[in-house]
């Protein structure tokens, strides 16, 4: 099992919205999700995908993607466009869910929890141990403060040197974490 928690400052928490770039950058929460959950002609069953909305109305709400329940989704921008609307304005759908939540709260929840950050320690050099939890920011990054109460509970890790978009890092972090488990069962 693994986990991702995207910190979206913007990301509106009600269904008024044209698109997803103009809901606070919901996209950004878009291309998270596809990275984090599908794979060619597949999802990915083991992977809970989190996304800490900070928008207005009515912030922080936690949108919840759990891989081992979703159903009946596509990989299409419009497709998630209007899921996201659907669950932001109080209906359902499988494997997706809103609840009341911050960030500290879901941390708390938590454990073998990861910061992604350019200074962290090389990802491809220590043990991430069990079903390990990712924390990344959305366009803006994490809040310094938020950051540092995260960091209570976990340590950073680096993929590299340099700042690359949220749903890169999490689909390099899958590729990282897929190298690891095909070795394992190589041996």
């Amino acid at each position: 099992m693994r986990e991702f928690i995207l910190y979206s400052r913007t990301g509106r928490t009600d269904a008024r919205f044209r698109s997803l770039r103009e809901a606070g950058r919901l996209d950004v929460v878009y291309q998270c999700i596809l990275m984090s959950l599908f794979m060619s002609h597949a999802i990915r069953r083991d992977v809970v995908f989190h996304a800490l909305l900070g928008g207005p109305p009515s912030p922080p709400l936690e949108l919840v993607v759990d891989g081992k329940d979703i159903r009946d989704v596509h990989i299409d921008e419009r497709t998630w466009e209007d899921l996201l609307r659907k669950v932001l304005s109080g209906g359902s759908h499988p494997g997706i869910s809103i609840r009341k939540n911050s960030l500290q709260q879901l941390v708390k929840e938590k454990s073998n929890i990861f910061v992604l950050e350019e200074s962290g320690e090389s990802i491809k050099t220590i043990d991430l141990g069990e079903n390990p939890v990712f924390v990344l920011g959305d366009q803006v990054g994490l809040p310094k403060k938020d950051e540092e109460f995260v960091l209570r509970y976990g340590k950073k890790v680096s993929i590299g040197g340099r700042a690359y978009l949220a749903s890169a890092c999490v689909g390099i972090i899958n590729y990282i974490l897929d190298q690891r488990e095909s070795f394992v069962k190589q041996d």
